[in-house]
This record gives C-alpha cells, structure tokens and sequence, in this order.
C-alpha cells in the first residue's frame, strides 16, 4: 500500500484489495421501526386506496407533503419514488405526480416494510453485489472529471460524519448513488433511486444503538472499501473496480451475518 500526501487517500493494490476481508462485530439489533418515507408512501397509498386521491387525480406539491407530514423533501422523494415503483403514480415533467389507473399487472418491487429482518436484507445486499459490481466497473471506463469530483466529495462527507460520530448513512448511500450515474446508463441510476436507503443495510435495522465505539469502527471498514473502489475508478481500472465493489458488499454481508448471530446469543455467550 502507498498513501498520498496531498489527498491522504490509501492506494490499494489489486493483491491486497482481492486478500483484505477485515470484519468487524457490531451491536445490532433485528427490530427496526418504520422509516418515515415507508409512512408517508403507506398514508398516500391508503388515500389511493380509500379514493381520496382518484386516477388523474395530482398529488399534493412536494412543498405541501413536507408541511403536511413535517418531513424533509428527501422523504417525500423517496415516498413518491415508492409510489411509482408501485404502479400507484406518474410524473409529468414540470406539471406534477398524478395518480395512475389501477393495474391488474403486478410490477417488480422491493417492499421497504419486507426488510425488517437481516435475512431479507441480506438477500438484498446479494442482489446489489451483481448489479453493483459491474455498475462499478463501468463507471472506471466511462466516469468524468465531475463524477471523480462528486465521488470525492462524499468521501469527504463520510470522513466528516465518522469524525462527528454520526451514522452517515447519507454519504454511504450518495457514494454509491455517484457510481450508478457515473455508469452513464440511465437504469442503474433508477433502480438505485428506487431503492433509496433501503439499499443501506444499517438505515433498515437499528445498528449501534449503545455502541458508538464499534459504530466508529464500522464506518472506517466501509469509508476504507469506499476509498479502494474510487482509487480503482480514478485509475479507469474495470476489473480492480469490479473487485473492490464486490468486495466491499461481500463484507457488508458478511458483518450484518455476524452482528445478528452475536445479537441473537445469550448474554453470557456473546
């Protein structure tokens, strides 16, 4: 490994980066509330549901779901998102979102209130490991000087929260939502939005709780991976971007394992 003075960031070769596997045991604790963006979409959808909101019928303005439910635009954001990858709502460029026509045809969903077991998201981290890991690689050969500015930024985020002892679940996920768009493919960019925070393993179940200890470190594990893929993305590296991504998803999974066997043994056996 080598380091960079002027940007501090490690450089880690695709020997070391293929060999590191360093899991760390966290507190975890398998029941989880409702996020508030499953609220509001639940609330919208039941006025769907009771006729209230009829097909053709616009939705509340974001700025009058943020006063209304007194929640930020990025919960309303991701409700609406919900909405729409339900088949419930449509949006129309500079108009507005608008209720659709109920379908009998079922469309692919990921139910935000199905994830509240770690088997259920585990199962989820396996399906971004194969999506992610070539969204990774095809960001090395197609990102911009603005994508490598982006993703550096939430780097700089993330350090920030770890420093503040905050959970920084928000940089964690801008990273790699800056990956999907660097991909250039509309898609990955979409179905990543889709997912929101549900495609962050600790904003589901309550991690840390009364531990910030093993929170700090973590969050250094993940900011580490973090920092590897986007050497690899710098370097325009496919395959080592590959590599990293699945790597650092594979050791996502495997810590959540761990932390809910520990969580689910008896006191005196942890």
């Amino acid at each position: 490994m080598s380091s960079d003075k002027q940007t501090g960031i490690i450089a880690v070769s695709p020997s070391f980066l293929l060999a590191m596997v360093n899991l760390h045991r966290p507190s975890v604790s398998v029941q989880r509330p409702q996020s508030l963006s499953v609220q509001v979409a639940k609330s919208l959808s039941e006025r769907i549901a009771r006729g209230e909101l009829k097909p053709g019928d616009k939705l509340p303005s974001e700025h009058e779901m943020v006063a209304s439910y007194g929640v930020s635009r990025t919960v309303v954001r991701e409700a609406v998102s919900s909405l729409k990858s339900s088949g419930l709502v449509t949006s129309r460029q500079g108009v507005g979102v608008f209720v659709l026509q109920p379908s009998t045809a079922m469309p692919f969903r990921i139910d935000a209130e199905d994830l509240g077991t770690v088997n259920e998201i585990i199962n989820l981290l396996e399906l971004r490991i194969s999506l992610e890991s070539e969204a990774a690689a095809l960001a090395a050969v197609r990102r911009t000087d603005v994508h490598l500015r982006n993703l550096r930024v939430t780097l700089d985020l993330m350090a920030r929260g770890i420093e503040a002892q905050e959970d920084a679940v928000d940089a964690d996920f801008r990273f790699h939502q800056e990956i999907a768009q660097a991909t250039g493919n509309r898609y990955f960019m979409e179905l990543f939005t889709y997912l929101g925070m549900m495609a962050i393993p600790r904003a589901q179940i309550g991690m840390f709780k009364t531990d910030p200890q093993s929170q700090t470190a973590y969050l250094n594990n993940v900011h580490h991976e973090h920092k590897a893929i986007y050497q690899a993305i710098v370097a325009q590296d496919a395959e080592v971007a590959r590599a990293a991504m699945r790597m650092h998803l594979s050791n996502s999974r495997a810590r959540l394992q761990t932390a809910s066997e520990i969580a689910t043994r008896p006191k005196d056996e942890r």
